[in-house]
């Protein structure tokens, strides 16, 4: 019986060596591990500001409608909102205003010699215009060939862009 003991002894005491060594060892770094790393690393500094404003208050600042030409609000959120343009059941642009105050974006504005509104603006691509109304962006986007920079133009105008400047 004792040498019946002395293997059970050996082999507990085998087998607590073998857990302390391998859970004491770093693990390797795995396939997904940089990955991780980067996508973690890429969403620091992209949180909204908490002095942003609400979203809710953007809403009542976009442009009426009519002449066929239905707007149906699709994001709301703090900093944000956006809402498509649509004609015909058809969506022809989306439409969209957000607080650049936890953005970067309102540095593109800075050498642009175009007027909309009698706010700064640019062409970004074929398909946007956006003009800078204090800290706020106010983009218009083609979702259809229709609907050309003129018409971008003509709906960022709609806007209620002094409501706008007055915001805080």
């Amino acid at each position: 019986m004792s040498l019946h003991r002395g293997r059970r002894v050996v082999a507990a005491l085998l087998l607590s060596v073998v857990l302390l060594t391998t859970a004491c060892t770093p693990k390797a770094p795995g396939r997904f591990d940089q990955a991780q790393k980067e996508s973690t690393q890429q969403k620091k500094g992209l949180a909204v500001t908490k002095t942003a404003t609400q979203g809710s208050e953007f809403n009542k600042l976009f442009p009426d409608t009519g002449d066929g030409y239905q707007r149906v609000y699709t994001q709301e959120k703090q900093g944000f909102a956006e809402a498509k343009l649509k004609k015909g059941g058809k969506e022809v642009a989306l439409l969209s205003i957000t607080d650049t105050s936890s953005t970067p974006s309102a540095a593109k504005f800075s050498k642009s010699t175009k007027k909309i509104g009698g706010y700064p603006a640019v062409e970004v691509g074929k398909t946007q215009t956006a003009i800078l109304v204090g800290k706020y962006q106010v983009k218009a986007l083609s979702r259809d060939p229709s609907f050309k920079a003129s018409d971008r133009a003509d709906w960022l105008e709609k806007f209620n862009l002094n409501g706008l400047a007055k915001l805080k």
